[in-house]
């Protein structure tokens, strides 16, 4: 009869009699000890987050969770390398490895970002390391040539994709909701012209549009309140666009889009815009941006900065950085008064769209899923599942208050050529230019 392989014997302490240890039992044991091992490691991590209510598989199927409730997603990690690199850094390679299907969110994508979110977000409130690293962070600097390089890395992926998901006049912004069951084309439509009444733009005037997207902005100001606009962009395929819209729409003679650098800007002007541009600047450049402003606007010169915003400064989490946005650096309303206050700006309002982006946020990922074959189409999977999470965080991020969308008008200090009340926003027929009959 064959006896059981057995791996060397161990002493019984007891008896000093050798009792045969079978092979499987000690490969039992030693993986007990590695599940304890990668048990322990994943815990941590867990309470490290701030111990969100998920589930965690592994690729055996040893299940993992700090909760006892129901979890709101299980969380499959599909081998022992995608743990180790999730353990070491949870923000960098969470991303990485849902884009490479090495991890998988069994459950509604969503849900776990909002319930990881929360208690990531008051774990990490106003952590003193990151407002320290914040002055020195900018992995891929907006130089002359890196911003070039940065912006073709986002924008210069094909028009063909952006149109799947954006609205027809292709607005890459935040929109402007009247309410919460505003469409999003009239969404858009609201926000152009909430910008514009905020500039008080009038006929014949000259404005001077900082990264003009696809566009949109530049045509409407000129077609609808009739002023004159210069718009700069260094993104190749947008400013194609745009120029073949002008041309479509007949505003050739109106509007002028140039390729190049916000920094080469040249003239004097009515008005300064700038929305969707100031997250690419970074912050080692806001100065330059106000000697640009403050070159180019007429003593009479009014402006608005539209720019996705952090409470205090902190560096863009790191997978977007990387794979999304290289370059961007959202700032705080500190670091924005740097464009301002060394060249006696005078802000005039600050408003916060924060619920608004969430609101066009909710509507980009229902088209980017409407539409989700034709994207696997284009790229491949990785793509697809990054831009997938990509768009979901940053609505959950809007949504639970980590990210901010300010607009910001300012103008020359001594301009009394202002309004006495923001009613000229929702009743823009009755805006004045002139002095107010109030002032002190």
């Amino acid at each position: 009869m064959r006896q059981e392989q057995t791996e060397p014997s161990e002493k019984s302490i007891s008896g000093g009699i050798d009792y045969p240890v079978p092979a499987r039992e000690q490969r039992r044991a030693l993986g007990n000890m590695v599940f304890a091992t990668e048990k322990l490691l994943l815990t941590k991590m867990l309470r490290a987050i701030g111990n969100p209510p998920v589930q965690l598989v592994l690729w055996n199927g040893h299940e993992i969770s700090n909760h006892q409730d129901n979890p709101v997603a299980r969380i499959l990690i599909r081998d022992r390398g995608a743990l180790f690199k999730l353990v070491i850094d949870p923000e960098l390679y969470f991303g990485e490895l849902y884009s490479a299907q090495r991890i998988e969110v069994q459950g509604n994508l969503l849900d776990f970002l909002e319930a990881v979110y929360r208690v990531w977000l008051l774990r990490n409130r106003g952590k003193i390391g990151k407002k320290q690293l914040a002055p020195f962070y900018d992995a891929r600097r907006n130089t002359l040539t890196g911003a070039r390089r940065n912006i073709h890395h986002h924008y210069d992926i094909g028009n063909d994709f952006y149109k799947l998901w954006l609205d027809e006049r292709m607005l890459y912004t935040c929109a402007y909701f009247p309410s919460p069951g505003t469409s999003l084309e009239d969404a858009q439509l609201a926000k152009l012209d909430h910008v514009c009444r905020k500039l008080r733009l009038q006929p014949g005037e000259k404005v001077v549009e900082a990264g003009c997207g696809w566009g949109a902005l530049a045509l409407h100001m000129a077609e609808h309140y009739g002023v004159k606009v210069t718009a700069y962009n260094i993104s190749g395929e947008q400013v194609a666009f745009a120029r073949q819209r002008a041309h479509a729409e007949g505003l050739d003679g109106q509007v002028e889009f140039i390729e190049d650098d916000y920094r080469n800007v040249r003239g004097e002007f009515d008005a300064f815009v700038s929305v969707g541009m100031l997250e690419h600047v970074g912050t080692d450049h806001y100065r330059e941006l106000g000697e640009v402003i403050d070159r180019s606007l007429k003593d009479s010169g009014r402006g608005l900065i539209h720019s996705i915003g952090l409470n205090y400064p902190r560096p863009m989490d790191a997978w977007t950085e990387r794979n999304i946005f290289p370059g961007a650096c959202p700032p705080s309303l500190a670091q924005m008064m740097q464009i301002f206050e060394p060249f006696d700006f005078s802000v005039l309002d600050v408003e916060n769209l924060r619920l608004h982006y969430a609101k066009t946020l909710e509507h980009w990922l229902q088209r980017y899923e409407d539409n989700v074959d034709r994207v696997t189409e284009m790229f491949d999977p990785a793509f697809v599942r990054a831009w997938r999470l990509y768009l979901a965080g940053s609505l959950t991020a809007f949504k639970m208050g980590g990210m901010q969308l300010f607009q910001v008008t300012f103008a020359r200090a001594g301009n009394n050529h202002i309004p006495w009340t923001r009613q000229y926003l929702y009743e823009p027929q009755d805006t004045s230019l002139g002095e107010s009959d109030g002032k002190l």
